[in-house]
């Protein structure tokens, strides 16, 4: 294989320009380092390429999916579970669903915007219930960095003084619509907490940077960068130090590694010409995603590193979790015949509910938050008229269907749990030795297996959902599941939460790299991804991952200015 080596050494190569690399590159560049970032998808403009203000009817196929868009053919990221030439396997019995974006902001592009600070028990859990680890650093190490991340990037919320749910500094959150109001109410009644959402959105103008507009196409891109993605806010800084170099279209192979054991850089394959290629850099930056960074590293095997790079310890590919989540939904009369209006607001949800009981008096360990969704936000679903139908022994067409859209349109709402997955043996990933992509390159094999702990979480959401339904005075729109349904949970993998795979702490033998995401074998290679990750916890982890990378990326510049690397 013929690889074609460029002559100029940079000073730092990040794989990857989602959360953790485009993170990584600001503040890098701005401390003065010249950044190489390879991106495995193309480029973006989010102001050229997105469609937030496209109709359905815009579309042959009114908007709906498309197998490298599968949230919707305008939707802002192109990627998916099933992408064409890039295939991954399963273990026996197994069932793991890996989401991969393919362009620059990988999926910041598209996602809730939910930005949930972990809380101090997040990172101790180990000494509360016993069980999976301690974090090396604790939330007192990582509050600086979510402060700064707060004003950096905006985020709406409310000071709640919620123990294990940290105060931030927020925006104004927009207010509540009317089933959000309803929904509390029954909350209220049900003493489940229930409080203003947190989202990356901003609601006041910001550094530059337009408030939202409330379009409610966040999903789709924002072309007046008034929330959050990598190519909106961390990307175009780092641009504007005339430091940072994006090759797009360059699926990595490999981390390459010299004669002392220290990372010399990357070799990768061009998409196009499907020729390899290599930069040279002092320091390596993964940030490639949990999974994909797994794999570069287990595939970056040499005469010293026979079990692949920075694995040592076994590890790499260990320890991997995603949220648990599901979803119930319930038609609720009261909203029903509603007068026509715009429900103003962002494209999420405005409340939502963090996780309120005590574990200890539970048959689970772990806690799971509560997103809701409801109203009258884009077009009428038929699925769910179709679910409102049947529960009132109705159907039609013609005439009966339009006033069947007129009189239920609105009247349902949605609760999804996503809740906190122990690690556990059974749910890892490694190189599938008889598989390789399009590019050559070996693909990953998942294990995946939940336990009974997150089993009997998603019997709690089920149970508390239509609690709520109910005491809103509706129905649910689907059965009560049962044990051997999983009691509704969605796939491992299915939430695109994936952490754990380069978990951090302070025994090498035991870990992959230290307390500052920097690798225990390989002195400047460094992981900006949600890799480290010891545990999952019950929020999303965008905003870890991002809090992460700007702590790690500080840590590099300081010991580039002393020397050490």
């Amino acid at each position: 294989m013929q690889v074609i080596r460029q002559s100029r050494i940079y000073d730092v190569c990040i794989v990857g320009s989602g959360a953790g690399g485009g993170m990584a590159a600001k503040v890098l560049c701005e401390a003065g380092a010249d950044v190489v970032m390879l991106e495995a998808g193309g480029m973006w403009d989010v102001e050229k390429d997105s469609k937030m203000s496209a109709w359905a009817y815009d579309s042959p196929r009114r908007g709906a999916a498309t197998p490298s868009r599968p949230f919707g053919e305008f939707d802002g990221c192109v990627g998916g579970w099933d992408l064409e030439g890039e295939p991954y396997t399963q273990a026996p019995g197994s069932t793991f669903d890996w989401f991969r974006a393919r362009m620059l902001g990988g999926r910041t592009n598209h996602w809730g915007r939910i930005s949930l600070r972990f809380g101090p028990d997040d990172f101790r859990r180990r000494s509360i219930d016993g069980l999976g680890d301690e974090w090396p650093i604790t939330y007192d190490d990582l509050k600086p960095y979510y402060d700064k991340l707060d004003r950096l990037v905006g985020i709406f919320g409310s000071m709640e003084n919620l123990p294990n749910e940290p105060n931030g500094v927020f925006l104004p959150p927009p207010k509540p619509r009317c089933y959000e109001l309803l929904i509390k109410q029954s909350c209220d009644r049900l003493g489940i907490t229930c409080i203003p959402a947190r989202l990356s959105i901003l609601t006041k103008p910001l550094n530059g940077r337009a408030a939202c507009h409330y379009c409610g196409q966040c999903g789709r891109g924002c072309a007046t960068h008034s929330n959050f993605s990598s190519p909106s806010v961390l990307l175009p800084p780092a641009l504007a130090t005339g430091r940072l170099r994006i090759i797009a279209n360059a699926m990595a192979r490999e981390v390459t590694t010299g004669e002392d054991g220290l990372a010399t850089g990357v070799s990768y394959v061009d998409t196009n010409d499907r020729r390899d290629y290599a930069v040279r850099a002092r320091i390596v930056v993964l940030a490639a995603s949990a999974c994909e960074t797994a794999r570069l590293l287990l595939n970056s095997k040499s005469a010293r590193f026979p079990d692949g790079l920075a694995n040592s310890s076994g590890t790499v590919g260990r320890y991997l979790t995603d949220s648990t989540g599901l979803t119930v939904s319930g038609h609720i009369p009261k909203l029903a015949d509603g007068v026509p209006h715009n429900e103003d607001g962002v494209g999420g949800m405005h409340l939502y509910m963090p996780w309120w009981l005590d574990n200890a008096k539970l048959d689970f360990p772990r806690g799971y938050h509560v997103e809701i969704s409801g109203g009258r936000r884009g077009a009428p679903s038929y699925g769910i008229l179709g679910g409102i139908q049947r529960f009132n022994g109705r159907g039609g067409y013609g005439k009966q269907l339009k006033d069947d859209y007129r009189k239920y349109y609105g009247s349902t709402v949605s609760f999804s749990g996503r809740g906190e997955m122990l690690p556990n043996d059974q749910t890892y990933c490694e190189i599938d030795p008889f598989a390789v992509d399009t590019y050559g390159i070996p693909v990953l094999r998942f294990h995946a297996s939940f336990t009974d702990h997150e089993y009997r979480q998603a019997k709690h959401m089920q149970e508390t959902f239509r609690e709520i339904i109910h005491d809103m005075g509706g129905t649910p729109l689907s059965p009560m599941p049962s044990r051997d349904a999983w009691y509704g949970l969605e796939n491992v993998g299915r939430i695109i939460h994936e952490v754990g795979t380069t978990r951090m702490g302070n025994d090498p033998k035991t870990s992959v790299v230290d307390a500052n995401c920097q690798a225990h074998d390989v002195k400047n290679l460094f992981i900006a991804d949600g890799g480290p990750f010891v545990s999952n916890a019950d929020k999303n982890v965008t905003w870890t991952i991002l809090a992460l990378s700007m702590r790690t990326s500080e840590r590099i510049a300081q010991q580039r200015n002393q020397g050490i690397l």
